[in-house]
Parts: C-alpha cells; sequence; structure tokens
C-alpha cells in the first residue's frame, strides 16, 4: 500500500468514525459530564417553570434550533443569562447530550 492509498484511507475511516458519533461540533463531547451539569444547574426545572409540564415542550421550538450550532449556541444563552459559568467545553457536553436525547442533527 502506497503512503497516499494509507492516508486516504484513514481520512475515509476518521470521517466514518465523526458520522457516527453525530455532528462535528460534538465529537469528543464528554456525554457524562454533560448530563450531570444539566441535572447539577436543574435545567429541566427551569424548563419546566417556562412552558410547563415535563419541560420537553422547550426543545425543537418552530424555526429557532434547526442546527447543531444553533442548539450550542441556545446553550451558550442559557450560561449567559443565569450566570453559570460554564466553560466551552461543558457547553459542548450539554448540547451532545441534548441532541443525543431531543435533537438528533445528523
Amino acid at each position: 500500500m502506497t503512503f497516499k492509498a494509507l492516508i486516504s484511507a484513514l481520512l475515509c475511516l476518521a470521517s466514518v468514525s465523526a458520522l457516527a458519533q453525530g455532528p462535528a461540533i460534538f465529537v469528543g463531547a464528554d456525554l457524562r459530564l454533560g448530563a450531570q451539569l444539566i441535572a447539577d444547574n436543574q435545567c429541566v426545572a427551569c424548563h419546566q417553570g417556562k412552558v410547563g409540564g415535563d419541560g420537553s415542550a422547550i426543545y425543537k421550538p418552530a424555526g429557532r434550533i434547526n442546527t447543531p450550532g444553533a442548539l450550542r449556541g441556545m446553550i451558550e444563552q442559557c450560561n449567559m443569562e443565569l450566570n453559570l459559568a460554564l466553560f466551552p467545553e461543558e457547553v459542548t457536553a450539554i448540547s451532545a447530550v441534548l441532541n443525543r436525547d431531543h435533537y438528533r442533527f445528523k
């Protein structure tokens, strides 16, 4: 196998792996950390207060969150508004959990 063919094969495998994990923005995100931060910051209780019921109606508002970047941006907005002081990787972790559980962007 030539060096060029080897590099092509490795790039192909890397792209398949990234697709299996979801959008590139969430690759490598710590899902366990994201779930823990959602619980620690009482996100569900806040959402229940805003929309009632189990709080899930807050997800997928019509036309608002339609890309992985928009989802991450919404989490960053909550971070800023509520002064949560989350690090960027924590915002990404929360976003990845919400994508896995609610949005399912590919």
